[in-house]
């Protein structure tokens, strides 16, 4: 599973809508994220409208195909570019900036050598 960590800034005056918008996202939306690859989707969104996703995976550029396919998507996103600043002519689901993951506790684990963590009965 890939993950996807992703930033965008939101427009501050426009925040407490676009943070009311998530709160009921449209059915059709979230079954369609849901068929098309994107799990374990979090936004998180700063006082000053940095807004940082994430999600899994198993193809970033099988998901946003999957999704760019569908009807939905193309209305949700025309309905939420107009929150975001520095898109240019991007939609926001391709127009985000994707972060480099440094670290990930359970893979640096797992690497560990049984005899590190004797205790631990998931490390191999």
């Amino acid at each position: 599973m890939h993950r996807v960590c992703f930033q965008l800034q939101v427009r501050p005056e426009r925040i407490e809508e676009y943070t009311a918008r998530h709160r009921e996202v449209w059915p059709e939306m979230l079954d369609a994220l849901a068929a098309t690859g994107w799990h374990n989707y979090s936004l998180f969104l700063r006082e000053d409208g940095l807004l940082i996703g994430y999600f899994e995976t198993p193809s970033l550029e099988q998901a946003v195909a999957g999704m760019a396919a569908t009807d939905v998507n193309a209305r949700w996103q025309s309905e939420m570019a107009e929150f975001f600043s520095d898109l240019g002519t991007a939609r926001p689901d391709t127009g985000f900036l994707q972060l480099q993951e440094v670290f990930h506790l359970e893979d640096q684990l797992a690497a560990l050598p049984k005899n590190v963590h004797p205790e631990r009965s998931d490390v191999t």
